[in-house]
């Protein structure tokens, strides 16, 4: 026993075998014998053995062939023994995984915890491949803030070999960060600090958000997010010296600190422009430089500058430009001189485009929003734009752009598209109230991205106390392969307005339209509209104004519009203006011949972080050419929505006899300055103010000569009031109170506006 135990080749975790002693090199092995296999070849396992019939006994050479079998994870357990003249290798094979399935998680689902793990069902199963599972998960969880989670995998034996892996999770409660302070900061205060980074102090309103659990990625983020903030207020010598984040004795919560050196603060000093480049003149390129000498510094503007000269220099003809800033500081003075160096760049093309990650979605739908094709001459400007547009149509959770040298040729790069697909489609379901309507109830089904083709295809439905609507909408981004947006619409919509002008009114119809952009900011669209409008239901004690508009009446119209867009952003704009006309032209068939103009227009000034300046108008006017009185459904109103303070149509003529209906008027204009602001409250509440004022003035309505008297005046009414804005978990709440300062004894006011609804 002594000598067998001898020649033992020692393998951690491993146990060699053997029926005579292999451990002398005499003998020479005729014949290999693999046991104990049952879905792995014996050819296979021979082929890891570093020995073969003819060698001799080499305890190395077995010792070798034992952590070769080990490394290929397909064995649990590996012997070897000498029978005579044979080697035999009996192996036991790691089960295969059946299936996985994850219990006790609730906070993050199945979807994204397979995900992250790597484990798959018909892999070979392995502790080592599971405990680096259990680690992902577990780093998964406290990266959403929760450090006292645990996870137990088990195995469930199954017959031919085969497992199923449970992970067994216990969340445990969040761990939140219960401080957060600053040492070293002497220009801004902690409560400014904390307002800039994305970690939070825990708070009860935040029950709707993670960021104020302990995230280590998110503090790493928090640092650039410090940098940023601080380079935009010149201070370009600062630096976070540590981020240390301290558990809690109760080891429940974080106390985290932040320690950073301002430096000194620069303003702007010598601001030049220079440039190598043939017949351009530096001159030229003046007005894009953002920053003005004497100015704080900002980073943001240098890197603005950088972007306005490449775009411009690419429209003046130059496709490959390089532009760097080099950047002189002058501690003394505290300035920073900034020369633009705009040369010209290395060539290169394009070469292909490659698109990855779209699994529903076409390929064609992703290529047609590049503003550069394959053969053009890369530019990173247009390389940024395609990225934006892509990003812009909504059907994916992430889109990555990235260039890719082509190794053979050194000229050429291709363009890699990595994007990450979501869901597109929706149904809704909605609850609210409006001062305009009432109750109202809301539900729909959309999609987005019909088929992967880009088509919007949508049916919704509202039901108020005072409307009731249904409408279908289809929409072709690129109607016959060109950049043409066609659809249609077909819609049904009835209105209770008994309280402002004594009647019900009930519109069907349908619509034709097309739209084209000549440019990122200029659109144009056609439209053609056939509808029939019925006004009924007309009160006993209505006035003869709005009794002689009881009845049917058809509309055919065509429609073009003109819309010059340049803001920041379509949903929440802060800077920039937009500019819409429109023309509409009714008589080529049905009962209604008028002739209708609008242009309307909004400019956003942005004052300070979160203050928001806005300037709007609209004016409209309608020329009848028909025989009878233009119908009351056609009219512009002047009160509600575009004039708060004054009841919907409260502006409007006014009937003396009956119950002194709004008659609406045959042009109008109308305005609005507006201010929206922080409230100081925290940003996790969504609460934003405002103060506005409106005000406007409209049109005698054309009446038949039959009818009594009515009250109007074209003088300008105005209000001024304060309103909230809260984007609530319910769906956002819009409240405005409003006093009219200038109105007629007439109108109709109204102090208390509302919009409120959700969509779950």
């Amino acid at each position: 026993m002594a000598a067998a135990l001898a020649g033992l080749a020692v393998v951690p975790g491993v146990v060699l075998a053997q029926g005579q002693e292999i451990g002398q090199a005499s003998g020479v092995i005729r014949q290999i014998v693999v046991e104990g296999n049952q879905r792995i070849e014996a050819s296979t396992v021979e082929s890891y053995l570093t020995v073969a019939p003819g060698d001799p006994f080499d305890p190395a050479a077995l010792d070798q062939s034992l952590k070769n079998l080990f490394a290929t994870g397909l064995f649990a357990d590996v012997a070897m023994r000498r029978a005579g003249q044979a080697l035999v290798v009996r192996v036991v094979e790691n089960p295969i995984i059946n299936r996985i399935a994850f219990e006790g998680n609730q906070r993050i689902d199945d979807e994204q915890l397979s995900a992250e793990t790597q484990l798959r069902p018909r892999v070979v199963y392995t502790r080592a491949k599971v405990q680096d599972d259990v680690q992902r998960v577990l780093d998964l969880y406290r990266r959403s803030g929760r450090y006292a989670a645990t996870v137990e995998p088990k195995i469930i034996e199954l017959d031919q070999n085969r497992v199923d892996l449970v992970f067994e999770v216990n969340e445990g409660p969040p761990t939140y960060v219960r401080r957060i302070t600053f040492v070293g900061n002497e220009e801004f205060s902690d409560s400014t600090l904390r307002s800039e980074i994305a970690t939070k102090e825990e708070r009860w309103y935040r029950l709707l958000s993670s960021a104020d659990t302990y995230d280590p990625d998110r503090l790493t983020f928090d640092r650039e997010l410090l940098r940023r903030f601080y380079l935009s207020e010149g201070y370009a010598d600062f630096r976070v010296s540590s981020a240390v984040a301290e558990l809690t004795p109760d080891r429940e919560a974080f106390f985290v600190t932040f320690t950073v050196d301002e430096g000194d603060r620069y303003k702007f000093g010598e601001i030049d422009i220079q440039t190598t480049l043939p017949d351009l003149d530096p001159a030229a390129l003046r007005a894009e430089v953002v920053p003005e000498t004497g100015e704080w510094y900002n980073a943001d503007e240098v890197e603005q500058t950088i972007q306005n000269i490449t775009d411009r220099v690419g429209e003046l003809g130059y496709a490959f430009v390089d532009v760097r800033p080099r950047v002189s500081r002058d501690p003394e003075a505290d300035t920073i001189d900034v020369t633009f160096d705009v040369q010209e760049g290395p060539r290169v093309f394009v070469r292909r485009i490659e698109i990855q990650g779209n699994v529903r979605t076409l390929d064609k739908v992703i290529r047609r929003e590049f503003r550069l094709a394959e053969g053009d001459a890369f530019n990173t400007a247009k390389l940024r734009r395609s990225r934006e547009r892509i990003r812009n149509l909504g059907f994916f959770e992430t889109v990555e752009v990235d260039t890719r040298p082509a190794e053979d040729a050194p000229d050429q790069t291709d363009v890699i598209v990595d994007v990450e697909e979501k869901s597109t489609g929706e149904l809704s379901f909605g609850v609210g109230w409006s001062s305009s309507v009432g109750a109202l109830f809301e539900a729909g089904v959309s999609e987005r991205n019909l088929l992967g083709r880009g088509q919007a295809l949508s049916l919704d439905l509202r039901l108020a106390q005072k409307q009731t609507e249904v409408d279908l909408s289809f929409t072709e981004p690129y109607f016959l392969n060109r950049p043409l947006r066609a659809g249609f619409d077909i819609y049904h919509t009835t209105n209770d307005f008994q309280d402002s002008a004594s009647y019900d009114s009930t519109t069907s119809g349908g619509a034709l339209r097309v739209g084209w952009s000549y440019n990122e900011a200029l659109g144009h669209s056609l439209r053609y509209t056939f509808q029939k409008n019925e006004i009924s239901n007309v009160a006993n004690n209505a006035s003869t104004f709005i009794k002689e508009q009881e009845g049917t009446t058809t509309l055919s119209q065509v429609s073009h519009s003109l819309s010059y867009d340049k803001r920041d952003s379509v949903v929440e704009p802060t800077e920039g203006y937009v500019l819409s006309l429109s023309n509409a032209v009714a008589g080529l068939g049905g009962s209604e011949k008028f002739v209708r103009n609008d242009v309307s227009g909004a400019y956003y000034v942005p004052l300070a972080d979160e203050w928001t300046l806005r300037f709007s108008g609209n004016a409209g006017y309608i020329y009848n050419y028909a025989d009878d009185p233009l119908s009351i459904a056609y009219r512009y109103n002047l009160g509600g929505e575009n004039l708060r303070g004054f009841a919907y149509g409260g502006a409007d003529a006014r009937t003396q006899d009956g119950e002194a209906d709004a008659l609406g008027g045959d042009w109008i204009a109308n305005g609005s300055i507006e201010m929206r602001m922080p409230l100081g409250l925290p940003e996790e509440l969504g609460v934003t103010g405002k103060v506005f004022t409106d005000f406007g003035v409209i049109g005698e309505p054309e009446v038949s000569s039959s009818t009594g008297q009515f009250d109007h005046s074209s003088s300008i009414r105005a209000s001024v009031g304060i309103g909230f804005i809260w984007k609530s978990p319910v769906g956002p709440i819009n409240i405005d109170l409003a006093q009219p300062v200038l109105k007629e004894d007439f109108d109709e006011t109204e102090l208390f506006r509302l919009n409120f609804g959700t969509r779950f």
